[in-house]
C-alpha cells in the first residue's frame, strides 16, 4: 500500500501545518500537502453563504488539478461574533475590503465593538472541512467558543487571534501560542472528527 496523501485547498502553510499536526497527533500517517503540490491553488469564487459551502467550492476547483488517487480537503473557516449576528462570519478574511489586513479586520470589529460590556462580547470561530474522494464527500465542523478581547495582545498567530480569548482562557490565541492552539481550536476539533473518520474507516488515500 503506497504512503497516503492528503492535498490541502490553499496556500496558506499555517492552515496546512495545523491539518497535518492534528492528524499526526491522532496517529495517522497520512502525507499533508498544501495545494502548491500540484502547481497551486486556482482562483475560486467564493460565492457560497455558509463555511461548509465555500469549501466545498474550494475543494471541487482543486480536485480538477490534483493527481489520481490523492484526496483533496478543503477548509472555510471565520469568526462569528453574537453581537454581530454572527458577524464577519464567511466574510472574515475581507472583513474589511477585499484587500484588507488582519490589522485592518481587526480594527473594523473593534470599532464595531466599541462601548460593549465584556459579556457583549461573546463570540466563536468556526471551521468547516469538506474531504472529497473517489466514491465520497464528507463534511467535518468545528468551533471554539470564547471572547472578544478590548485590545489585541500577542505576537503569534494570524487572523483575529490577537483578539480571540478561547472560554477558560484568559490570554489570545495570540498570546497562548501554537501548542495550545492546535489542540483546542475550531480547525483541531474539525481535524478531530477528520481523524476519527478515517480510523474507523480504515481508509487510506491510496493504494
Amino acid at each position: 500500500m503506497s504512503t497516503p496523501r492528503i492535498v490541502v485547498a490553499t496556500g496558506n502553510a499555517h492552515k496546512t501545518g495545523e491539518i497535518a499536526a492534528a492528524l499526526q497527533r491522532a496517529g495517522l500517517s497520512i502525507e499533508v500537502v498544501s495545494a502548491k503540490a500540484v502547481g497551486g491553488m486556482p482562483e475560486v469564487d467564493e460565492t457560497g453563504q455558509t463555511f461548509a459551502a465555500n469549501a466545498r467550492l474550494k475543494a471541487e476547483a482543486l480536485r480538477l488539478k490534483a493527481t489520481p488517487g490523492d484526496w483533496v480537503l478543503a477548509d472555510d473557516s471565520g469568526l462569528e461574533v453574537d453581537a454581530l449576528d454572527g458577524a464577519p462570519g464567511i466574510y472574515s478574511a475581507r472583513y474589511a475590503g477585499p484587500d484588507a489586513t488582519d490589522a485592518d479586520n481587526m480594527a473594523k470589529l473593534l470599532d464595531a465593538l466599541q462601548g460593549r460590556a465584556p459579556h457583549e462580547r461573546g463570540a466563536r470561530f468556526a471551521c468547516c472541512l469538506v474531504l472529497l474522494g473517489t466514491g465520497f464527500d464528507q463534511t467535518f465542523t468545528g468551533h471554539c467558543p470564547g471572547q472578544i478581547l478590548e485590545q489585541p495582545i500577542g505576537d503569534a498567530g494570524f487572523g483575529y487571534d490577537p483578539l480571540f480569548a478561547p472560554d477558560g482562557y484568559e490570554e489570545s490565541f495570540a498570546q497562548l501560542g501554537a501548542v495550545v492552539k492546535d489542540r483546542i481550536s475550531h480547525r483541531a476539533h474539525a481535524c478531530q472528527l477528520l481523524a476519527t473518520w478515517l480510523r474507523e474507516r480504515a481508509l487510506t488515500p491510496r493504494g
